[in-house]
């Protein structure tokens, strides 16, 4: 037994209790000591390695930028008349790195419910931006009052949806001159690759064809806007910085509204194309092209219903003024030329005409079958005489024929401020024809060309440019639209004999007062001078041409009309339409 018991008191501990007390002790420090431990190594982490990048978060969720789009230059015509313009509407935008996960999804389904777009469309938008991204991505233009109401309704889900006042484009006058114009449209993803370079960035609204698209330089202007501080709720705290957007340039036109309205009026709901130029300058009066479209509809959201539409209209975007066909029997005028110039036949010369001919084993017939007797070219531009002109062509041979033809400009580019858009049309020759039907040229195709027929392609404006060489007493001249353009006066003299330039003026004029073109020989309008055309297009009905300038002494104005597959000849036609565009002008 022991000698000495132990006092049992309140503060007295056994061997037991103090081993326990110290063992608790130590698990608590290396408790301790493992938490501070991982902290202050993530706490090392963040600040020595991620440090740099976590604070540019940061940043970037404190600062954002709110885009001042620039309101685009207008364009006019020659009197100062609007043709496309900006008007005021709403557009809705959404910051990229607001939207919580778990809140995301309400706000991207009640924003395709309000604004009737697929909840794809607009995940698709904001993946383009980028979750980091301090900018403003606009998910829809053009809102309805309906839609705006709506968005106000919702303002406390939608927090991170914003709704500005933004200018989008205009066209008081709807399709008219809707090819010249163009549209504008959001830039695609292609078109920002090429253009970023450029400061154009995602959502950007560039011109897509026409005035809008060649002058984009000019009508774009530059963006403005802010950058400001927010807080945690994304409330504006201050202003950090703001730049003024810059409004882009107005363009004056050469094009005449009321004479534009006129041709679209003549040209009607046929298919194809009316140009109207000055003949001393090349300042385009007037271009119109059938189907046509209404530019303001790009100002709001493309549904594939309305594109499907738009689509099925015969290709309304194509600018026909522009595309190239067959020129027909309005080129005699070019044969006319390269007789005479050649030297191998006189100006006064005289032929005699058949119902048909064989050249080089093929039958080739007159228009009216029997021939018309012996013509000089007067007489055989006034009847159109085919069998005639075989004579001139075979005469004068392939290169000179083909080399006049280029002379007068076809085969190339106008040089016409739509570039992009204008074909060249098609001079085809012994190389060509190698080439492309591993056939030598033949005596039958240079006797086709000498009527505007075979291979040879031409568009509606190359042959007003074509018209104006004989108006303007032997000169080509460069068409434009651009009205700053119209003092220059470019031209090149085709150097041209004088005889060969009265032959033209003659035979063209009695087109009119005693030929294929009577319909435009009226005491209305000064007198006339002008030149019919039927195409004809293999397996479809023919084209129809009707070329004229006034007043016939000293011309003011080309007009050229053209209608696809129209199914009638020049004179009865083509030339009506020419006869309204030159009331209109003359009663001005």
């Amino acid at each position: 037994m022991a000698l000495f018991q132990p006092q049992f008191t309140g503060n007295s501990l056994t061997a037991r209790t103090v081993g326990r007390d110290r063992r608790a002790l130590a698990i608590v420090l290396l408790i301790t000591i493992f938490i501070f431990g991982g902290i202050g190594s993530r706490l090392a982490y963040l600040q020595l390695i991620e440090g740099e990048h976590l604070q540019q978060l940061a940043e970037r969720n404190r600062i954002r930028v709110i885009p001042k789009q620039p309101e685009r230059g207008n364009i006019f015509d020659r009197n100062g008349k609007v043709l496309a313009s900006s008007r005021l509407s709403h557009a809705v935008y959404i910051w990229p790195q607001a939207p919580k996960k778990d809140t995301w999804a309400t706000t991207r389904t009640r924003l395709a419910s309000i604004l009737k777009i697929p909840e794809t469309e607009i995940q698709q938008r904001l993946d383009k931006a980028g979750y980091n991204s301090p900018n403003l991505v606009r998910i829809a233009r053009d809102l309805n009052p309906a839609q705006i109401t709506a968005l106000a309704e919702y303002r406390n889900e939608l927090r991170d949806v914003e709704v500005y006042i933004e200018a989008v484009r205009n066209y008081p006058n709807q399709q008219i001159a809707a090819h010249i114009l163009g549209y504008t449209g959001e830039m695609n993803d292609e078109e920002l690759a090429q253009k970023r370079s450029e400061g154009y960035r995602l959502g950007d609204i560039v011109g897509q064809m026409g005035v809008e698209a060649a002058f984009e330089k000019q009508l774009r202007g530059e963006w403005g806007g802010q950058q400001v501080e927010v807080d945690g709720a994304g409330q504006i705290l201050r202003l950090l910085g703001e730049k003024s957007a810059k409004s882009g340039g107005n363009v004056h036109l050469t094009l005449d509204l009321e004479l534009q309205k006129a041709a679209e009026v003549a040209l009607g709901d046929r298919q194809g194309a009316i140009v109207a130029l000055d003949p001393n300058n090349g300042a385009v009066l007037a271009m119109v092209s059938r189907p046509a479209f209404d530019p303001n509809i790009f100002s709001k959201r493309i549904t594939p219903e309305i594109w499907q539409q738009l689509q099925s209209k015969q290709h309304p975007f194509v600018n026909r003024a522009l595309q190239s066909f067959p020129p027909a029997s309005t080129f005699k005028v070019i044969t006319t030329t390269a007789g005479i110039e050649s030297g191998k036949f006189s100006y006064n010369a005289t032929l005699p005409t058949y119902g048909c001919m064989n050249i080089g084993g093929t039958t080739f017939c007159d228009w009216n079958r029997a021939g018309f007797g012996r013509l000089g070219f007067v007489g055989a531009l006034a009847w159109s005489s085919n069998t005639f002109f075989y004579q001139i062509g075979k005469g004068v041979g392939e290169s000179t024929l083909i080399d006049w033809t280029r002379r007068y400009g076809f085969g190339q580019k106008t040089g016409i401020e739509l570039a992009s858009e204008e074909s060249a049309g098609l001079v085809a020759d012994d190389r060509w024809k190698q080439k492309n039907l591993n056939l030598p040229w033949s005596v039958g195709d240079t006797v086709n060309m000498s009527i505007g027929q075979g291979f040879l392609q031409v568009t509606p404006l190359q042959l007003a440019v074509m018209f104006a060489v004989p108006a303007n007493g032997g000169d080509r001249v460069q068409p434009h639209l651009l009205k700053d353009n119209e003092d220059s006066k470019w031209r090149e003299s085709l150097n041209l004999k004088p005889e060969t330039v009265r032959v033209l003026r003659q035979g063209l004029r009695q087109v009119v007062s005693g030929g294929t073109g009577q319909v435009l020989n009226l005491p209305t309008i000064p007198r006339v001078a002008g030149k019919s055309g039927t195409a004809q297009a293999f397996g479809k009905q023919a084209h129809a041409w009707f070329g004229a300038y006034a007043p016939a002494d000293k011309p003011e104005i080309v007009v050229v009309a053209f209608a696809e597959h129209s199914g009638g000849g020049g004179g009865k036609v083509a030339a009506p339409m020419v006869l309204k565009v030159l009331e209109a002008y003359f009663k001005k």
